[in-house]
């Protein structure tokens, strides 16, 4: 907040930044910044919600990003998204009951040469598989 002079136009960067420092969004957090930058908490909230890239929950010890681009989506992100919530049992934007595994999904991660993509733990995998996809999601699950 420091580094834009606590200005107010420095909302999305700033929740950006304590995303990136705490892993989601708590109440807490939103109510510190919107102090912080001197806006309303309604807007602070209105911006972690209306964004895709922002969590209100803790996310998983792993966590598992299936691009749903147009590209991926050809090319079987669909298939990717019902084996990986058939094997976790939770749906895209959720963590699995013992907390281990994220599963969530992105409109795009700018690799669409290599579709369909996944982000393993950040790590791009492209040309993805079902089979692969299961035995990444198997490796987290005996961790």
């Amino acid at each position: 907040m420091r580094k834009n002079g606590f200005a107010r136009h420095a909302l999305i960067e700033t929740l950006h930044t304590v995303q990136s420092s705490f892993g989601y969004l708590d109440d807490k957090a939103i109510k510190f910044v919107a102090q912080s930058l001197r806006v309303p908490l309604s807007q602070a909230y209105g911006v972690a919600t209306f964004y895709h890239y922002f969590s209100l929950k803790p996310p998983g010890r792993h966590t598992v990003t299936i691009c749903a681009g147009t590209a991926c989506y050809i090319k079987g992100a669909d298939r990717l998204i019902a084996v990986a919530e058939e094997r976790l049992g939770v749906k895209p934007g959720q963590t699995t009951k013992d907390g281990n595994i994220s599963l969530m999904t992105a409109r795009c991660v700018g690799a669409c040469s290599r579709a369909p993509v996944a982000l393993c733990d950040g790590d791009v995998s492209g040309e993805l598989g079902a089979a692969q996809l299961l035995e990444q999601l198997e490796r987290w699950e005996v961790q």
